[in-house]
């Protein structure tokens, strides 16, 4: 088994050019571009464009892009219907799973041939953008509906991350909340070849559909391993109750052997990059909320996680309590995760389409040694199969 790398790790599946994590600087780099960076100075909407053309851009480009997307936000009333259909307790993921499929499933009728789903450069650049203004209205009424609220109206006068609040809270936000938000979403859009992604890219290497594909990748993303940890943050947080509890909290889950979401992280060794620009937008939204118990707890438990076992946030940790700030719904947080990533997921289906390759790895087996089942009478053709000469590879 020495030769088996399990959940494939050091494995180098492929090449890239969305995004890396740079060695040397510990940052994650965007088509190049820090990350750090472009949550400080971009709109949600310009590394959208980013992460689907590799620049960023200009000014007419970015006109159209957002003409496009804004034509697309209202929450489309077969989607309503479905949603509704749905169980008030199932799990928000679920909702943006079925939703998605719809969308799928109703554009893609027609075609006559999975063969012909795959589509073209354009049509996938279409269905990307299509998927990224949908999906804030999707996660919007997911919340407002578990709340026995009406959905709100998308506008067309507000950038894509003050019309994702307002459609989920149905007020204007603040400039400091929209920006934290904004910030949160850029800081989620991409992160190379995690669960996800490589899920996305598995399934677009069959050929299938842009959908499908995302479809797959929300199904792994709601793996508390993976899209989920933002949520058991908040219930960390919530148990926990404030910092002065933090030493005898900590003492018995770590007696408990319990895993702490939130910190480390497969990739960052020496602390995620992406934490920083997230503890900032943080601090805005406790300062702007008055909530410094919420900074108290966050500190305490940070500062005495690091000195027991030397392991760092991830970008889970600070999103977590941002989100709870910003009033979101613990369980809507990882469909926050889904409406930021799809733009990640979407340049990787793009790009996995355009340079494909069946991805099928091997496996090492383990189990029972070859065995009969008594009164089999093999056919002609097993003999004759099993009496050819192996083929050379």
């Amino acid at each position: 088994m020495s030769d088996v790398k399990k959940g494939l790790a050091g494995v180098v599946a492929d090449v890239t050019a969305v995004s890396k994590v740079d060695p040397e600087t510990n940052t994650l780099l965007y088509r190049g571009y820090p990350v750090q960076e472009l949550a400080a100075t971009q709109p949600f909407e310009s590394v959208a464009y980013l992460l689907w053309h590799g620049e960023l851009p200009a000014a007419g480009q970015l006109d159209e892009q957002r003409a496009a997307e804004r034509a697309q936000r209202a929450l489309d009333p077969d989607v309503r219907t479905l949603l509704d259909m749905l169980p008030l307790d199932a799990h928000p993921m679920d909702d943006v799973r079925t939703a998605v499929s719809l969308l799928g499933a109703r554009e893609l009728a027609g075609t006559g041939s999975v063969l012909d789903a795959s589509g073209s450069v354009e049509d996938n650049l279409r269905r990307s953008l299509t998927l990224f203004a949908a999906l804030p209205a999707i996660v919007a009424y997911g919340q407002r509906r578990r709340r026995g609220l009406e959905p709100v109206p998308a506008r067309d006068d507000l950038d894509y991350a003050a019309n994702f609040l307002w459609m989920t809270f149905g007020e204007e936000s603040d400039p400091v909340v929209v920006d934290a938000f904004n910030r949160s979403m850029i800081l989620y859009a991409e992160h190379s070849f995690n669960a996800s992604t490589f899920t996305a890219r598995v399934v677009t290497s069959t050929l299938s559909d842009l959908y499908s594909a995302v479809v797959a990748a929300i199904g792994a993303l709601k793996g508390p391993l993976h899209g989920g940890a933002n949520e058991a943050v908040m219930r960390v947080f919530d148990e926990i109750g404030d910092a002065s509890q933090v030493p005898a909290w900590l003492d018995t889950a770590l007696a408990q052997k319990r895993k702490i979401m939130g910190f480390g992280h497969r990739v960052y060794k020496r602390g995620d990059s992406r934490v920083p620009t997230m503890k900032t937008a943080l601090d805005s939204l406790v300062a702007h909320y008055d909530r410094p118990d919420v900074l108290e707890l966050y500190s305490a438990l940070e500062s005495e996680f690091v000195a027991r076992k030397g392991i760092y946030p991830n970008l889970d940790y600070p999103s977590g309590p941002a989100y709870n700030l910003i009033g979101f719904d613990t369980a809507t947080f990882t469909p926050l995760f889904v409406a930021a990533r799809v733009t990640g997921w979407t340049a990787h289906i793009l790009e996995q389409a355009a340079s494909n390759a069946l991805i099928r790895p091997m496996s090492q087996y383990d189990g029972a040694a070859e065995r009969h089942v008594d009164g089999y009478v093999p056919l002609a053709d097993e003999l004759a199969i099993a009496e050819r000469p192996e083929e050379a590879e």
